[in-house]
Formats: structure tokens, sequence, C-alpha cells
């Protein structure tokens, strides 16, 4: 079927917004909507410079016979900030505190708008780097997982801290748990994970670390390796934290049960890209000397 140009930009927009991080050769597009890959080559200048300027993402050009075009999402800094500040505000509602100090966090990790938006903040800052597989912990990581992953074009493994049948062999490990100082265990299907991959870690909240710890150590039983770690929440006040590198979108900073009152700030994210972006302008300084 013959698309007129107005046509395969919508077409083109749409598929490549729902196909992250996945390579398109000119071919598929140009017998798509069977037109020459002249013109398709057109019609990708025009959305790689809408996407740029709107702060959706841009798209990356793949040379030679095997090549093609991918979309790389990506969110701008303002857009970030304005985002990650209305999430503080949502968590910093009295009425999430529950017995114990903990936090309710279901309904934003049940809410698949805020979700989604929060997978694209972390792809934003790992969609440069070689990623086989998004790793969480069941059960509360596993929307962010799936999120980020979607963006990143990566499957998503899932570590549990008990075995099931449904599965099949698993690797268990113990670990002990920053907080409570208690040996738990979480055990990882031997099929989830190949040996050697790059692996990004998403969890949900994060205290001293072990959780995530534990998640480093069963990786090492895989020789796999942590190409990140993500999570959405941090808390400051903790003795020792376990984990170094990692970025945080938001952070806990004070809980006090008995005024009903959550004081939160934001994370290290945008710390991280002013780093990376520090990096990148030095490499290109020394690419152009």
């Amino acid at each position: 079927m013959k698309f007129r140009r107005s046509g395969r930009l919508v077409d083109m927009t749409n598929y490549l917004l729902e196909h992250p991080q996945h390579l398109v050769s000119l071919s598929y597009f140009a017998d798509r909507y069977d037109s020459a890959k002249s013109s398709i080559s057109e019609d990708l200048t025009i959305i790689k410079q809408a996407f740029e300027q709107q702060g959706i993402g841009t798209l990356l050009t793949v040379a030679g016979a095997a090549g093609g075009v991918r979309y790389i999402p990506h969110i701008g800094s303002q857009e970030a900030k304005v985002f990650i500040e209305n999430l503080c505000e949502q968590i910093a509602k009295p009425e999430r505190l529950l017995p114990g100090g903990y936090l309710y966090l279901t309904d934003i990790l049940g809410n698949p708008k805020l979700v989604n938006q929060i997978g694209k903040l972390y792809a934003s800052v790992y969609g440069d780097r070689e990623i086989d597989v998004v790793m969480t912990v069941a059960t509360k990581g596993i929307p962010l997982a799936y999120a980020v992953a979607n963006y990143l074009n990566v499957p998503v493994v899932i570590v549990r801290r008990d075995s099931k049948v449904t599965e099949g062999s698993t690797v268990s490990i113990n670990y002990v748990s920053g907080s409570t100082k208690r040996i738990q265990t979480m055990v990882l299907a031997k099929r989830s994970l190949q040996e050697g991959s790059k692996v990004l870690i998403i969890d949900d909240f994060m205290k001293a670390g072990g959780t995530i710890n534990g998640m480093i150590s069963i990786l090492e039983e895989f020789n796999a390796k942590v190409a990140g770690i993500g999570v959405l929440v941090e808390s400051e006040n903790t003795e020792e934290r376990l984990v170094d590198e990692y970025i945080s979108l938001i952070k806990l900073t004070c809980v006090d049960v008995k005024e009903k009152q959550i004081q939160v700030d934001l994370g290290n994210y945008f710390h991280f890209l002013k780093d990376i972006k520090e990096i990148k302008n030095q490499v290109d300084e020394e690419l152009e000397e």
C-alpha cells in the first residue's frame, strides 16, 4: 500500500516509539510503505529533528548492509526534574506512613503512566551501555524492571526468595540483610541468565543495600557483570551502605512516625547525569585535539 509522506511520518513515528533500541532496516520501511529508500531517509531526518526538539530521544543511524535506524529514548533534564519533584511531593504525603516507619508505594508502582516514565528516566541514563538483561527481586521491583527493560529492548530476570517448581533448576545464595542483619536466601533459575551477561539491577527501595548486594553475589555465580544499579527511593539514614555506585531518583531524608512527617529530596540522578556530560565533553575535546 502506497503511503503519502504525512501518513508515513505518523506510522513510522509510532513504530519507532513502540520499538525502542530496536534496529530497523531502511528496507523494512521501504517495503512497508512502498517507497524509495531516499524518501525514507528524508522522513527519518524529519522525525529525528522532531524527537530531539521535543526531548523524546534521538535516532541513531547504523551504516552498512546490516545497518538501519534505532530509536534511543531520552528525557530532557528539565522534564526529568519536574517529574521527579512531583514524585517527591506524592511520596512525602503523611498518609503513606505505615507501622514501623515503612512507606506505602504500591499505588505508585501500580500506576502504568508513572512507572513507564520512571523506566524512561533510567533508559536515558543507561541507553548507551551494553546491557543484556534487567534484574530485580520479587515483588515490588517487577513493574519498574519491566518498564526499564521495555525502553532498553532487553528481557527481565526476577530473583525470588524461594524456588518455584515451574522454573526448574535454580542457583541459591545466602546473604545478610543490610537493615536487619539477618541471613536470608534468594534464588535464580539457571535458565534465566546466560553466563557472562551484563546486568542492570533495578529495585524500588534501598536502605543499606543488602538485597542489591545479594543480587550482585548471585550474579557472580553466573560470571555475570553489573552494568548499573537503579533504585526508585533510597534511605539516607543508614549506618552502613553496602552498595556504592547506584542511581536513585528520590532520597528519603527523614521519617517521623510520631509526628507523621516524611521528608524527601532529589536523589543522585542529576549528579550522575552531570558526571556523564562532563566525561562526554572531555572525550569530545580530546578527539578534537
